[in-house]
């Protein structure tokens, strides 16, 4: 199975202020280096008045990785923004932190924090997704039987996608491919082979987990 990896769920901002000086964390889902700086000069034109964009990127495809102080003192910005990235274990991520100063010396320490706040909140308001090849499933059980099958799938990493209300009860779900055997055979001893499983397709696919 191929390796999994974890990507922004979506569009995050993160916003941070201290001593006067704001910092908007602008974090995004990104497939390549070209829509990357595509984004980050959007970024810098909707705020085209602040003194500094910083930005950390990391693109899966070439093994892209970039970041950039914009200004900012040396180790002060990118890096702190990219650690908090790597730390993650994120890939196909872009961050710009956009500084406007408010006319305090933060100094070394306050701009690390700042930067990796604004990047941290960014993120925790993207939310995270993993990305795997799942196994896309119909799972077709009795009426009297749709608990039992719906407490089970919790623990083989299952998630029921649709259910459809027919003669029987029919559900479309997701799961890691290499765990479709044993929720087969999980369902077999739990329903006494009274619910049926069939594998639809194979595709990959990003599933939130935080």
């Amino acid at each position: 199975m191929a390796e999994s990896y974890l990507v922004p769920a979506g569009y995050g901002e993160g916003r941070y202020e201290d001593r006067k000086s704001k910092f908007i964390g602008d974090l995004y889902f990104v497939e390549s280096q070209e829509q990357a700086i595509e984004l980050l000069n959007e970024v810098k034109a909707k705020y085209r008045d602040a003194r500094h964009h910083c930005y950390a990127y990391i693109i899966r495809e070439g093994n892209y990785m970039r970041y950039s102080d914009d200004g900012e003192p040396q180790g002060t910005a990118g890096m702190p923004m990219l650690d908090v990235l790597r730390r993650e274990n994120l890939t196909n991520v872009l961050c710009v932190v956009t500084r406007y100063f408010g006319g305090v010396l933060l100094g070394t320490g306050g701009l690390v924090r700042a930067y990796t706040k604004s990047t941290q909140l960014a993120l925790e308001n993207a939310g995270i997704n993993e990305v795997n090849r799942y196994a896309v499933v119909l799972i077709t059980c009795p009426y009297s039987l749709l608990g039992t099958v719906q407490n089970l799938l919790p623990e083989h990493n299952c998630m029921v996608e649709e259910t459809d209300y027919a003669a029987d009860v029919t559900l479309t779900a997701t799961l890691p491919e290499d765990g479709t055997a044993a929720l087969e055979q999980a369902l077999r001893d739990a329903t006494s082979a009274n619910a049926d499983m069939e594998i639809m397709d194979m595709q990959f696919m990003g599933r939130r987990i935080r």
